[in-house]
Protein backbone atom coordinates (compact mmCIF):
# COMPACT_ATOMS: atom_id res chain seq x y z
CA UNK A 1 0.00 0.00 0.00
CA UNK A 2 1.32 3.43 -0.93
CA UNK A 3 2.29 5.90 1.76
CA UNK A 4 1.87 9.52 0.69
CA UNK A 5 1.97 13.02 2.07
CA UNK A 6 -1.01 15.14 1.09
CA UNK A 7 -0.32 18.81 0.59
CA UNK A 8 -2.99 20.98 2.19
CA UNK A 9 -4.13 22.06 -1.29
CA UNK A 10 -5.29 18.49 -1.97
CA UNK A 11 -7.28 18.32 1.25
CA UNK A 12 -8.92 21.68 0.57
CA UNK A 13 -9.76 20.80 -3.05
CA UNK A 14 -11.15 17.43 -2.01
CA UNK A 15 -13.47 19.04 0.51
CA UNK A 16 -14.55 21.88 -1.77
CA UNK A 17 -15.60 19.71 -4.70
CA UNK A 18 -16.76 16.13 -5.02
CA UNK A 19 -16.07 16.19 -8.76
CA UNK A 20 -12.29 16.24 -8.81
CA UNK A 21 -9.37 13.90 -8.35
CA UNK A 22 -8.62 15.35 -4.90
CA UNK A 23 -11.98 14.12 -3.62
CA UNK A 24 -11.27 10.66 -5.02
CA UNK A 25 -7.92 10.68 -3.20
CA UNK A 26 -9.73 11.47 0.06
CA UNK A 27 -12.17 8.60 -0.61
CA UNK A 28 -9.23 6.26 -1.17
CA UNK A 29 -7.76 7.36 2.16
CA UNK A 30 -11.13 6.79 3.84
CA UNK A 31 -11.25 3.29 2.33
CA UNK A 32 -7.78 2.65 3.81
CA UNK A 33 -6.34 1.92 0.37
CA UNK A 34 -3.78 4.72 0.71
CA UNK A 35 -1.82 5.66 3.83
CA UNK A 36 -1.38 9.38 4.44
CA UNK A 37 1.71 10.44 6.39
CA UNK A 38 1.75 13.63 8.45
CA UNK A 39 3.75 15.34 11.14
CA UNK A 40 1.97 17.11 13.99
CA UNK A 41 2.77 20.47 12.36
CA UNK A 42 1.26 19.41 9.04
CA UNK A 43 -1.87 18.05 10.70
CA UNK A 44 -2.29 21.32 12.61
CA UNK A 45 -2.08 23.14 9.28
CA UNK A 46 -4.83 20.89 7.91
CA UNK A 47 -6.98 21.85 10.90
CA UNK A 48 -6.21 25.56 10.65
CA UNK A 49 -6.99 25.77 6.95
CA UNK A 50 -10.16 23.62 7.02
CA UNK A 51 -11.62 25.68 9.86
CA UNK A 52 -10.98 29.10 8.34
CA UNK A 53 -14.25 30.97 7.82
CA UNK A 54 -13.53 31.58 4.13
CA UNK A 55 -12.83 27.87 3.56
CA UNK A 56 -15.94 26.78 5.45
CA UNK A 57 -18.05 29.23 3.45
CA UNK A 58 -16.92 27.60 0.22
CA UNK A 59 -16.94 23.98 1.40
CA UNK A 60 -20.13 24.29 3.43
CA UNK A 61 -18.53 22.47 6.37
CA UNK A 62 -19.56 23.34 9.90
CA UNK A 63 -16.92 23.30 12.64
CA UNK A 64 -18.35 19.94 13.78
CA UNK A 65 -18.14 18.51 10.27
CA UNK A 66 -14.57 19.77 9.93
CA UNK A 67 -13.72 18.15 13.28
CA UNK A 68 -15.32 14.87 12.16
CA UNK A 69 -13.35 14.94 8.90
CA UNK A 70 -10.13 15.68 10.75
CA UNK A 71 -10.81 12.85 13.23
CA UNK A 72 -11.37 10.42 10.36
CA UNK A 73 -8.21 11.62 8.66
CA UNK A 74 -6.23 11.35 11.91
CA UNK A 75 -7.34 7.74 12.31
CA UNK A 76 -5.92 6.93 8.87
CA UNK A 77 -2.67 8.88 9.18
CA UNK A 78 0.67 7.27 9.86
CA UNK A 79 2.32 9.84 12.10
CA UNK A 80 5.92 10.78 11.57
CA UNK A 81 8.30 13.07 13.36
CA UNK A 82 10.86 15.39 11.87
CA UNK A 83 14.25 14.07 12.94
CA UNK A 84 16.20 16.09 10.39
CA UNK A 85 15.39 19.01 8.15
CA UNK A 86 17.15 20.17 5.00
CA UNK A 87 15.81 23.71 4.92
CA UNK A 88 15.70 25.75 2.85
CA UNK A 89 14.69 23.66 -0.16
CA UNK A 90 11.60 25.50 -1.38
CA UNK A 91 10.75 29.06 -2.36
CA UNK A 92 7.69 29.02 -0.07
CA UNK A 93 8.96 28.55 3.49
CA UNK A 94 5.44 27.53 4.52
CA UNK A 95 5.71 24.41 2.36
CA UNK A 96 8.92 23.18 3.99
CA UNK A 97 6.90 21.25 6.60
CA UNK A 98 5.24 19.26 3.80
CA UNK A 99 8.60 18.26 2.36
CA UNK A 100 9.90 17.49 5.87
CA UNK A 101 6.98 15.11 6.43
CA UNK A 102 7.54 13.35 3.12
CA UNK A 103 11.30 12.91 3.52
CA UNK A 104 11.29 11.99 7.21
CA UNK A 105 8.30 9.68 6.75
CA UNK A 106 9.90 8.03 3.70
CA UNK A 107 6.77 8.66 1.64
CA UNK A 108 6.29 6.95 -1.69
CA UNK A 109 5.04 10.26 -3.12
CA UNK A 110 4.05 13.81 -2.26
CA UNK A 111 0.62 14.70 -3.64
CA UNK A 112 0.03 18.38 -4.43
CA UNK A 113 -1.52 20.81 -6.86
CA UNK A 114 1.73 22.81 -6.67
CA UNK A 115 3.99 20.32 -8.47
CA UNK A 116 6.29 23.04 -9.79
CA UNK A 117 7.02 24.27 -6.27
CA UNK A 118 8.19 20.82 -5.14
CA UNK A 119 9.64 19.25 -8.31
CA UNK A 120 13.31 20.16 -7.85
CA UNK A 121 13.38 19.30 -4.15
CA UNK A 122 11.50 16.08 -4.80
CA UNK A 123 14.07 15.08 -7.41
CA UNK A 124 16.92 15.78 -4.96
CA UNK A 125 15.37 13.34 -2.48
CA UNK A 126 14.14 10.75 -4.99
CA UNK A 127 10.57 11.67 -4.05
CA UNK A 128 7.90 11.57 -6.76
CA UNK A 129 5.79 14.73 -6.70
CA UNK A 130 2.39 14.10 -8.26
CA UNK A 131 -0.89 15.84 -8.91
CA UNK A 132 -3.92 13.99 -7.52
CA UNK A 133 -4.90 12.97 -11.06
CA UNK A 134 -1.42 11.52 -11.65
CA UNK A 135 -1.67 9.47 -8.47
CA UNK A 136 -5.02 8.08 -9.63
CA UNK A 137 -3.55 7.18 -13.02
CA UNK A 138 -0.71 5.31 -11.33
CA UNK A 139 -3.09 3.47 -9.01
CA UNK A 140 -5.24 2.25 -11.90
CA UNK A 141 -8.93 2.26 -12.80
CA UNK A 142 -10.04 0.28 -9.74
CA UNK A 143 -9.78 3.44 -7.60
CA UNK A 144 -12.77 4.94 -9.38
CA UNK A 145 -14.96 2.23 -7.85
CA UNK A 146 -14.46 3.65 -4.35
Amino acid sequence: MQRVVLHTSVLVSGVRSRAGASHVVLRIVAARALIPIATPALFLEYEDVLKRPEQRAISGLSIKQADDLLAALASAIEPTLVHFTWRPQLLDAGDEMVLDAAVNGRADALITHNVGDFAAAGARFGLPVLRPSELLERMGPWVLTL
